[in-house]
């Protein structure tokens, strides 16, 4: 219900200045956090949809910040405005990209992880996820990190300027971070064929053993209880509680 998640930021730290964090949903712990997941909406969505999703599978002692995309003209969709973390011209492996416009997003989204540092949460002990283009953001984001994160979750997602990598991680700082990828079989937007491709392209940005690919039978562009026990299973492992 209602109850269990407050809408209200941390009042700690000056949110101002990092504009992600302005109207972010965040399900606060209900207990001391030490750890924060961020986490990332679809095209046209908001990120109400995945506080709520999170909130059935909460740990106590872990923050979970959903913020809003911008609103803007998105050329995939006749230039039409809405939420969207940068512009998408297509979606294939080889269709054109918006690289300022991820760049820029990536870095609105690393103000978001260094207000956390700020507040106390090691860099360790935060992860990055998201699903659909958000997943892409969080991938282009925690790979060229200049922080050591805990894991990114990438859900019905793809790479970014795949072709950058593995050089646009030069500083090396995430080779071995921890990446759960998840993908529908059924999926008719962003087809589980680029999904397989984009977890072989991460095997050679981070260590190859540290990638797992799940794939979901039946499952179309969304999500489904099995994968979010796998997320679950994921953030307990790499945030236990301290």
């Amino acid at each position: 219900g209602a109850s269990c998640w407050s809408p209200f930021q941390c009042m700690c730290g000056n949110n101002m200045s990092v504009p992600l964090l302005a109207d972010a949903v965040t399900v606060s712990g209900a207990e001391r956090e030490t750890a924060a997941v961020i986490f990332l909406h679809g095209l046209g969505d908001t990120g109400h949809s995945w506080a709520e999703a999170l909130s059935s599978i909460r740990l106590p002692y872990v923050k979970y910040i959903c913020p809003h995309a911008p609103r803007i003209p998105v050329t995939l969709n006749m230039k039409m405005v809405m939420p969207s973390w940068f512009d998408l011209m297509g979606l294939s492996p080889d269709a054109p990209e918006d690289e300022a416009g991820i760049k820029k997003a990536a870095e609105n989204l690393k103000a978001v992880i260094e207000h956390e540092i700020k507040n106390g949460i090691p860099p360790n002990r935060i992860i990055l996820g998201g699903f659909s283009q958000g997943g892409a953001l969080s991938l282009y984001t925690a790979l060229t990190s200049q922080y050591q994160l805990a894991g990114i979750v990438a859900l019905s997602c793809w790479l970014p300027l795949h072709k950058a990598f593995p050089q646009a991680a030069s500083n090396g700082m995430n080779k071995d971070i921890a990446i759960l990828q998840c993908h529908g079989e059924m999926d008719p937007m962003i087809p589980v064929r680029f999904g397989a491709l984009t977890a072989e392209k991460l095997k050679s940005v981070v260590t190859p053993t540290k990638v797992q690919f799940r794939t979901y039978p039946g499952m179309m562009h969304s999500s489904c209880p099995q994968e979010m026990m796998a997320v679950k299973e994921f953030i307990e492992k790499l945030l236990p509680r301290i």
